[in-house]
């Protein structure tokens, strides 16, 4: 069983089990262990976001790797796609993504990738699991702060990000980017100006603390009023990790993942290379989504939430585009995992093809959908809470068929999502509080 590794990694308070220094210490020994059974020296890559604990968890990790027989590359402050570029393009054996992604700064997170560049499969976290449990390390010796920059290897995935798309593809585009204060802050103005586009900033001075805080991908809104009062053609935020970006047209409107995706599913097969004429999304994906894809004649397939479950479906499927409503999206034809910058420079480039400002182009009409969020102090099955389940089917009976309701805990935080859809908003609303009212009553 897993008890460390969620639905992306590792996460938790800093400096707290199992983010402490004696945990990740025996992390990178474990990994070690595990590396050196296919090659004598291997090489790991270690990147972070811009957390004030990043350093110290690099430190330890490397620390373990070393005592465990193999040699860690230290890239810096990078985004989570760029270690796992880097780590299928490199003599790395396998990298690790010191992020919590889009939690506070007080959080904190280990992604591990291996040389093909993916996500470790859940057995594989399985077994590396239980090889840290075997790790008898009586002290964890001393060891430094890392908070060294490889930017030999911070250019090489800018290069990687600039051949996605033609020389000058943004040229006379102006475009608003919110780095989140996170990994993005540098790279990402960085590669647009050098598409040609004319840039304007924000919340890209990280202090180590102010990472996501009311910025970035979670928080667009003021990237949506700057976007306006900029006449920007369009605007993109992203996480703390910058593996995903969420979007702004130039009327300000935000424009989530899947529309995102429908519109680049449309231009990919326009192009002929919308392989199999199929895409892949989560469970999370709008049913109106759904609807017009079929209506356009593209099958929408669903994974369970999380990218490197898209990911997998994706590969099962030989689908060259998948993603999550969240604005996590796979580009399969150069990547394995979910890019926010890539995905901000290609779609970049797809709506200067259209010809037509970005609030002008229609993706589909969304059914209502509402999320909401309950914080819990355990995660019980779902089917041993009676009232629960009484109240859901009773909800499902309500809507008669014309809508859906998806109930999950998080992989990464202890929260329960209560997410519903329907034809009528005002229900929806009833029947999500409700549900969520029950389960915050039923988990003590």
């Amino acid at each position: 069983m897993r008890e460390l590794f969620g639905t992306d990694g590792i996460r938790g308070k800093a400096r707290q089990y199992p983010l402490d220094r004696e945990t990740m210490y025996k992390l990178g020994i474990a990994l070690a262990h595990r590396l050196k059974k296919m090659i004598e020296k291997p090489r790991v890559l270690i990147g972070r976001d811009t957390r004030e604990s990043g350093p110290e968890i690099a430190g330890a990790l490397s620390a373990g790797l070393r005592s465990g027989g193999a040699e860690p590359i230290i890239a810096g402050i990078i985004p989570t796609p760029g270690v796992a570029y880097l780590c299928r393009t490199t003599d790395a054996l396998a990298a690790i993504s010191i992020s919590a992604s889009h939690n506070p700064f007080e959080d904190n997170g280990v992604k591990i990738f291996g040389h093909d560049g993916m996500k470790l499969a859940d057995a594989v976290e399985e077994e590396i699991e239980d090889d840290l449990r075997s790790v008898v390390a009586s002290s964890v010796p001393d060891f430094r702060d890392l908070d060294d920059e490889n930017f030999e290897l911070i250019e090489e995935y800018e290069r990687f990000l600039m051949d996605a798309i033609p020389t000058n593809a943004l040229m006379g585009k102006k475009v608003v980017l919110d780095a989140g204060y996170g990994a993005a802050y540098r790279i990402a103005p960085a590669v647009f100006r050098r598409a040609g586009a004319d840039v304007v900033v924000i919340h890209d001075t990280p202090n180590g603390r102010n990472i996501n805080e009311q910025s970035g991908a979670l928080h667009p809104e003021r990237l949506a009023q700057v976007v306006v009062e900029q006449s920007a053609d369009f605007g993109v935020a992203f996480d703390g990790d910058a593996d995903r970006a969420i979007f702004a047209d130039d009327a300000g409107k935000i424009r989530d993942g899947d529309e995102i995706i429908y519109l680049w599913a449309k231009y990919l097969r326009a192009q002929g290379k919308l392989r199999g004429d199929v895409i892949v999304t989560t469970v999370m994906s709008n049913f109106g989504f759904e609807k017009q894809l079929h209506a356009d004649g593209i099958e929408l397939l669903r994974a369970q939430v999380g990218d490197k479950y898209v990911l997998e479906l994706m590969l099962a499927r030989d689908a060259v585009l998948g993603g999550e409503q969240s604005g996590h999206i796979i580009d399969r034809l150069v990547h394995t995992t979910g890019d926010g910058i890539h995905t901000a420079l290609v779609f970049g480039h797809i709506l200067g093809t259209m010809h037509a400002p970005f609030s002008r182009l229609h993706a589909f009409d969304p059914m209502p959908q509402l999320l909401l969020n309950q914080k819990v102090a355990a995660k019980p099955p779902l089917d041993s809470l009676p009232r629960f389940q009484a109240a859901h089917a009773k909800s499902l009976e309500a809507l008669q068929g014309r809508g859906r309701i998806l109930v999950r805990y998080s992989g990464t935080e202890n929260l329960v999502r209560v997410m519903v859809e329907g034809e009528d908003e005002s229900q929806i609303r009833a029947i999500a509080e409700e549900l969520r009212d029950v389960l915050s009553d039923e988990i003590r």
